[in-house]
């Protein structure tokens, strides 16, 4: 038997659910980019819908394993984090007692696998924290406290455990510091590593329509009421440059991830309705649900600009997505894109107010060219920072140097 090229790795990623989200696009973009560099790659997971999915994790880059797609997702709408837990685990258990060693682990989101991992002694273990869960997940009352209280313990403890943690952002290193103060105080932390967006998908606009463009997952966190209301307000506004013709053209598109599986989805896409309909703008916002990346590109290089309006975003994939497509983006002043979108050159920062939204969104009216030209800025910013060969690069030099670690 011939001698297995050393430079040539075998790579395991654990996700909990590859849908369509920004981790799921970022876990993608891993395998993708991995793969490219040689390694052998393998993506195990507890559900994979092969008709709601990134279309690369169908096209045979490489394998998607699902295990343990008949635990729950919750019970009777709660215990969402522990049925988490428990269908990640069973399928790290899956991977740990029916495959050989991997030389690198490479999980996300749900950090309990990891001291299981650990078990396969010749194997390395990099977890990508997104954020910190505890920080997402709710301590309004008492029993949430209760029920949390081990649940956090165990995410700081064997987060720690991890060869090498890497994060989404600076934004998320320093609040990974400042919540997790135990592995602070022993010196642990974490790399960042950008994601990243393929720029070659997307094609020079060539007939931009007076919309605006708002790609979220149908989520209460990521404030989409605010692009309805700013939306709202510059519509109503009786300024002169919204008049005519203008102002029948003008329209918001909100498109975005939707499971029809999760309630909160459900729901919020009603409320969204509700709240365009007492603005008075319901004939002039299109909601879109769970578009495939043929028409969200689409979408992207014919709108004026991309509305993003989370708040302290851990980092917002969209915002680069949208970048990369020539199109420049109004965002929140904080979290992640404070860090991605360059404010008066590639977009515009703002307070998140419908107030501050809508003055931005008029300045994309009143000049025609305005949209252009950041878009031509906010191109260039993403191929020098943000593309998938410069995310490759800088993962494949983790990911090599960690497991040179375990050689030595």
């Amino acid at each position: 038997m011939g001698r297995r090229d050393s430079s040539k790795l075998n790579i395991a990623i654990i996700h909990p659910d590859l849908g369509i989200g920004g981790a799921e696009r970022l876990i993608v973009d891993a395998a993708v980019e991995i793969s490219s560099n040689g390694h052998n790659v393998h993506i195990f997971t507890s559900h994979h819908d092969k008709t709601h999915c990134f279309e690369e994790t169908v096209s045979g880059t490489f394998p998607v394993t699902v295990y343990g797609a008949f635990l729950p997702r919750h019970i009777f709408y709660r215990l969402h984090a522990v049925c988490a837990y428990l269908r990640c685990i069973f399928v790290a258990l899956c991977v740990l007692f029916m495959y050989p060693s991997f030389d690198i682990i490479l999980a996300d989101q749900v950090s309990v696998i990891i001291p299981l991992m650990k078990l396969k002694k010749s194997s390395k273990v990099v977890f990508y924290c997104h954020f910190p869960d505890l920080l997402l997940a709710q301590h309004t009352t008492i029993l949430r406290r209760i029920y949390r209280k081990p649940i956090d313990f165990l995410e700081e403890m064997t987060t720690g455990m991890a060869d090498l943690i890497l994060v989404n952002s600076k934004f998320t290193a320093s609040t990974f510091t400042k919540t997790f103060k135990h592995l602070n105080s022993r010196g642990i932390r974490p790399a960042v590593l950008y994601p990243a967006v393929n720029v070659d998908q997307f094609d020079e606009p060539n007939a931009t329509k007076l919309n605006f463009l708002s790609i979220n997952r149908f989520e209460r966190k990521k404030n989409i009421e605010l692009a309805i209301s700013a939306f709202a307000m510059l519509y109503n506004s009786q300024q002169d440059f919204l008049q005519g013709d203008k102002k029948d053209e003008l329209s918001l598109i909100v498109a975005g991830g939707f499971d029809k599986r999760l309630r909160e989805n459900v729901e919020y896409l009603e409320e969204l309705k509700n709240l365009a309909e007492r603005e008075g703008v319901s004939r002039r916002v299109q909601f879109i649900t769970s578009c495939p990346t043929s028409e969200r590109n689409t979408l992207l290089l014919q709108c004026l600009c991309v509305v993003y309006t989370p708040k302290d975003e851990h980092f917002g994939i969209v915002p680069i997505e949208a970048m990369a497509a020539h199109k420049p983006v109004i965002a929140c002043n904080s979290g992640g894109p404070v860090e991605t979108i360059k404010n008066g050159v590639t977009g515009y920062l703002c307070d998140p107010s419908p107030h501050d939204f809508s003055m931005a969104m008029a300045n994309f009216i009143r000049d025609p060219q305005l949209s252009r030209t950041m878009g031509r800025e906010a191109r260039q910013h993403v191929m020098q920072s943000f593309s998938t060969k410069i995310f490759g690069q800088h993962l494949n030099a983790y990911i090599s140097d960690t497991a040179r670690i375990k050689r030595d």
